[in-house]
């Protein structure tokens, strides 16, 4: 292998900490036009500047000479309040250079271990059921033999369908989640930790509609469709228009919470969606969430406790556990320092493996 640098992973290394070009160069001790040259691959990255750049962007040597092909952004990309729609250049540079990190990472690991999915994420574009959006979504949880009623864990039921999914602080952007498939491997996604858990799940279920519904380039209507599923998925018409039987009232709504865990806006919207209320009663009902100020955060003893990931994590506890490396062993795979197994994965040296849905590949 040559001793020289990738220059792909030269601005991978900078954009995931979070530097732009002129900050790297400085500490670099180049210029910006010639730290321009080496990304762009018009000057070469020689062994020296690798040195130079691993101390700088806190990573091995041999991080920048793997010979993985580096990802552009993926289509789902949206900001966490949907009322935003603008999201720094920056920000969205270092979300899509730690998903490159995330997809090597998955790429070197499952060639040991392999993750054993009873489900199957099903490809139903929403051009081929003519936008219905519902059926879409009831066929999606037919497929996967959900029984009626609330999903009690969202994340482990698309961890089932072999489905990669990481907690992460998105640069601290309000982009919520973003959805990344690379070729070969299981699909990501990736949530912003920074949301209440009510509205990670809302996220995921999203991020899901967009796995399932849009293959293809990206339309104007497809946040829209994504956000309908994930409304008709884990709130489906015929399981819940029972709950709502008496008046619709902010006592209602807190009480219906912890039952579909999902938060009080989504349930009102929902209400909407049936036509359960008229224009007033939607009206009041919003002017409600705003004097009690729960648009902005909902009341805190309705908090939901957060479902975390388990699939990745369960597949480096296996190469430790079952395979036998240490956690330096594991960081050396990975081309990272062994600190970051933790701010990325929350891996520590006491993890026990749980893997009843791992297989070792011979």
């Amino acid at each position: 292998m040559s001793n020289a640098g990738k220059p792909d992973l030269l601005r991978i290394a900078r954009q995931f900490r979070g530097l732009q070009q002129g900050e790297a160069a400085q500490a670099l001790g180049l210029s910006q036009a010639m730290l321009s040259r080496i990304e762009n691959y018009l000057s070469p990255f020689s062994a020296d500047l690798v040195d130079r750049a691993a101390a700088v962007f806190r990573v091995p040597h041999t991080f920048f000479l793997q010979e993985d092909r580096v990802l552009g952004a993926p289509v789902s990309v949206h900001p966490m309040w949907r009322k935003k729609t603008a999201v720094a250049a920056r920000d969205i540079d270092q979300i899509v250079a730690e998903l490159n990190m995330r997809v090597m990472h998955m790429r070197r690991l499952l060639r040991a271990v392999e993750i054993e999915a009873p489900y199957s994420v099903p490809s139903l574009p929403v051009e081929d059921y003519e936008g219905d959006v519902e059926k879409i979504a009831a066929l999606v949880r037919a497929q996967w033999q959900l029984p009626s009623g609330p999903i009690a864990n969202l994340t482990s039921t698309l961890e089932a369908a072999g489905i990669v999914i990481a907690h992460s602080d998105m640069a601290g952007s309000s982009v919520d989640g973003v959805t990344f498939s690379a070729p070969g491997l299981p699909s990501l996604i990736v949530l912003n930790i920074n949301q209440p858990a009510d509205r990670m799940r809302f996220t995921l279920a999203h991020e899901l509609g967009h796995l399932v519904m849009h293959r293809a380039q990206p339309t104007p209507l497809m946040e829209n469709e994504a956000n309908d599923f994930a409304s008709f998925f884990l709130m489906p018409t015929r399981d819940i228009r029972p709950y709502f039987t008496r008046r619709v009232d902010l006592r209602l709504l807190a009480e219906l919470k912890p039952v579909w865990r999902a938060s009080m806006a989504s349930l009102l919207m929902r209400a909407r969606s049936l036509s359960l209320l008229t224009p007033n009663q939607e009206r009041y009902l919003w002017q409600q969430f705003s004097a009690a100020r729960i648009r902005q955060a909902e009341p805190p003893e309705l908090e939901l406790s957060r479902e975390p990931p388990t699939s990745l994590l369960d597949v480096m506890q296996a190469h430790v556990q079952r395979l036998g490396y240490s956690i330096s062993d594991l960081a050396d795979l990975l081309h990272i320092h062994p600190q970051e197994l933790g701010s990325l994965y929350g891996l520590n040296a006491t993890v026990q493996n749980k893997g009843p849905h791992l297989r070792l590949v011979k």
